[in-house]
């Protein structure tokens, strides 16, 4: 019988990394064509296999999206741990991790959009929320004004990077040491408020 996904000339991938190839060639799509442009007809072409092929890793178009952005958020959150112990300090953590995190999205766009473009089931991107808060209340602390839930002000830092990132990304900002400036100030004003709320009594 003839081999359904074509002869080694004519079909060179090795398929015993299928489901993989597929991941990437889903990441490369979203990258150029958003999450929109992602089928599994498509990702399965770019992989040079039939477009049957997929359904043997992936239920269906969400079930690849979900793989896509559980694997994103995976690597994403090593990126983040590697930058945090990097740095000799809680506050110098913060400062690194917010670079590394501008850098993710730019080296992985389409992961990256992949990420919060879908809605992704389970407990995919819990890691990455858990560490910022960790990441939070340890830099608070670090600074005199530790905090009994720091989730709140972890959630509003992580909307400003995501929101710097994706303006980045959009092409409008365009100097990566302006979109970097803008995440550290907006931080800082961020960190300001919380402390200014923490000491009533002092001014400015």
């Amino acid at each position: 019988m003839r081999n359904p996904f074509g002869s080694s000339a004519t079909r060179p991938y090795h398929h015993g990394n299928l489901r993989q190839a597929l991941v990437d060639a889903a990441s490369l799509l979203v990258a150029e064509r958003g999450l929109d442009g992602l089928t599994l007809a498509e990702a399965a072409k770019r992989v040079g296999v039939t477009g049957a092929a997929p359904y043997r890793h992936f239920q269906d178009r969400q079930a690849l999206v979900d793989e896509l952005a559980r694997q994103g958020f995976s690597r994403f959150s090593a990126t983040l741990a590697a930058a945090a112990r990097s740095a000799p300090g809680p506050l110098d953590a913060f400062i690194i991790m917010g670079q590394a995190y501008l850098d993710f999205a730019r080296r992985e766009p389409g992961l990256y959009r992949a990420m919060f473009s879908a809605r992704p089931s389970g407990e995919i991107g819990q890691d990455t929320h858990a560490m910022l808060i960790e990441g939070v209340a340890a830099m608070m602390a670090a600074s005199g004004h530790p905090m009994n839930d720091p989730e709140k002000l972890a959630l509003k830092i992580w909307a400003l990077a995501h929101g710097v990132a994706s303006l980045e990304a959009a092409g409008l900002i365009d100097d990566r040491e302006l979109a970097h400036k803008t995440l550290l100030d907006g931080v800082a004003a961020m960190i300001k408020e919380v402390m200014d709320e923490a000491s009533p009594g002092k001014s400015g």
